[in-house]
């Protein structure tokens, strides 16, 4: 999408922020990592955990992805015994929904511990006003990320 504005402000403040963004997200994907599972296993089980029971088809398309990469991942994360798939819906006996399982979630919360704990060290790190302008600027990043809260 091609932003068409007067204000080169604009332009100069997505050229600033933008890596950034990137640098903050590629550390948190290596942390993750650590924690043993990829930032894509991460963003899996947390939309299975938000909709439980969540079909392949729907999944594919709420994280914007190809059937056929989310049966694979979605079979990688059932070998790894992280989720299990629910009987066959009473509708649509073709449907079959997906659920996190203790290990999963276990894994889920050594993802979130493991990146908050490096997240907290780097905000330790900053002054009380820098911390405190991050914190104001939390309904910006939301909408940037079309989230509202």
């Amino acid at each position: 999408m091609t932003v068409h504005t007067s204000d080169p402000g604009l332009l100069d403040l997505a050229q600033d922020l933008r890596p950034a963004l990137l640098r903050v997200s590629r550390q948190l994907r290596r942390e993750a990592q650590l924690a043993g599972a990829s930032a894509l296993d991460a963003q899996l089980l947390n939309a299975i955990k938000k909709h439980p029971g969540i079909g392949l088809s729907e999944l594919a398309e709420l994280e914007q992805m190809a059937k056929p990469s989310m049966s694979s991942h979605v079979k990688r994360l059932e070998h790894a015994g992280w989720v299990a798939k629910a009987g066959p819906d009473c509708e649509d006996r073709r449907r079959v929904g997906l659920n996190l399982t203790p290990k999963g979630q276990k894994a889920m919360e050594a993802i979130r511990r493991q990146r908050n704990d490096w997240l907290a060290g780097r905000l330790a790190a900053l002054g009380e006003a820098e911390r405190a302008a991050l914190k104001a600027a939390l309904p910006a990043l939301n909408g940037l990320a079309g989230e509202r809260q």
